[in-house]
């Protein structure tokens, strides 16, 4: 049995929770993560010891592993993100219970903050009293930094594995790609980021806040091959035309109408050919669930209609796995609690659903 490494084991259990605890409560939907840590554990109580023990496991467990993120912090429309991971966890278990994963657990969030970078050192310090009861600890405090960190030191111990992320509002997918591109480098291998979305999240900052969920896809590109790398698909809700973000940012998109217009095969070979043309290595999958028409997707943020059908962003998925090996990704801005449609538990269940079965495929291809 291999060793998980003692330097990155502490900053685990410091900087990491169990599975369903990154939405920080005290009574409320303690029934929904009882029922959770049931499910994974066979017990409720006492879990701490029991996710700590797990982690030792994680050097010879698979491929594919499980990390939520429970902030919506960087959000902005409407908020609810940050139970996403509980709930899409629920639905694999229920509905996908032979997945080949492992579960690292939840970043530790304070659900008032972003990045460190926007903080004094008064309320870094306050924070890490909080979070470690170490005014002096070196541990980042909030969730962005804190993912980042942890990423770094995951993917330099375990260069073969990849993280799955179980966002959360978009901007989390900062962190989770700008790690997953960096370590991709070091080891010299050529990746994209496929970007399922309604929106192109290409804002430079968004009120001044350079890091959100509007943003996010701005501040990887410099850590990507070359700014072409970044393939977005799904995008309908913008301001300005195709043109102006292709033209100003250099990354290449397939937007909505187009699969509508051309069909869904020809989109396809566009992607493969400029997979193929760039020489691609890897792909990571970022997925903002509202790249999926409301219709099927309305428990989010910013629901938008004219959408991908979830059939269609299946047979992409499908095809691209087809050709090129898809070693990390994400799950994006499901918000449960937050309906759009009036059809209250049925959005969520509608959304969950989608949801679960995209995460379920990517965790596999991850898994290989």
């Amino acid at each position: 049995m291999s060793q998980l490494p003692e330097q990155l084991k502490d900053k685990l259990t410091q900087c990491l929770c169990p599975p369903g605890n990154g939405v920080f409560t005290v009574n409320t939907a303690k029934e929904r993560k009882a029922q959770l840590h049931q499910t994974i554990f066979g017990q409720a109580t006492g879990i701490d010891d029991l996710w700590k023990s797990s982690l030792n496991r994680l050097p010879d467990a698979s491929n594919a592993v499980i990390l939520g993120i429970a902030s919506d912090c960087g959000g902005g429309i409407l908020r609810g993100a940050n139970w996403g991971p509980l709930f899409i966890r629920s639905t694999l278990l229920e509905n996908y219970p032979d997945l080949n994963t492992f579960d690292l657990g939840d970043v530790r969030v304070i659900p008032h903050l972003l990045s460190d970078k926007y903080l004094n050192e008064a309320t870094l310090s306050n924070c890490r009293k909080a979070l470690y009861q170490n005014v002096q600890s070196n541990y980042c405090v909030s969730p962005l930094s804190i993912t980042e960190d942890v990423l770094h030191d995951f993917y330099a111990a375990f260069p073969e594995k990849g993280i799955f992320g179980l966002g959360g509002d978009h901007s989390v997918s900062y962190p989770l790609t700008k790690t997953y591109l960096q370590a991709k480098k070091e080891q010299g291998k050529r990746v994209s980021i496929i970007h399922f979305d309604a929106h192109t999240d290409l804002l430079i900052e968004r009120l001044g806040i350079d890091l959100c969920f509007g943003s996010w896809c701005t501040h990887i590109l410099n850590d990507l091959p070359a700014p072409e790398h970044l393939i977005q698909i799904g995008i309908r809700s913008s301001g300005k035309p195709k043109s102006h973000w292709e033209n100003t940012f250099g990354v290449k998109q397939h937007w909505a109408h187009e699969i509508k217009e051309v069909g869904i095969e020809k989109v396809i070979s566009n992607i493969l050919a400029q997979l193929a043309e760039q020489n691609i290595d890897e792909l990571y999958v970022s997925f903002d669930i509202d790249a999926i028409d409301d219709s099927y997707a309305s428990a989010t943020g910013t629901p938008e209609p004219d959408g991908l059908m979830p059939q269609e962003a299946m047979q992409i998925l499908q095809a691209i796995a087809e050709k090129y090996p898809i070693t990390a990704a994400d799950m994006m801005e499901i918000a449960p609690f937050t309906d759009s449609s009036g059809l209250g538990v049925i959005s969520q269940e509608k959304t969950l659903k989608v949801a679960g079965e995209i995460s379920a495929f990517l965790i596999n291809e991850i898994s290989k």
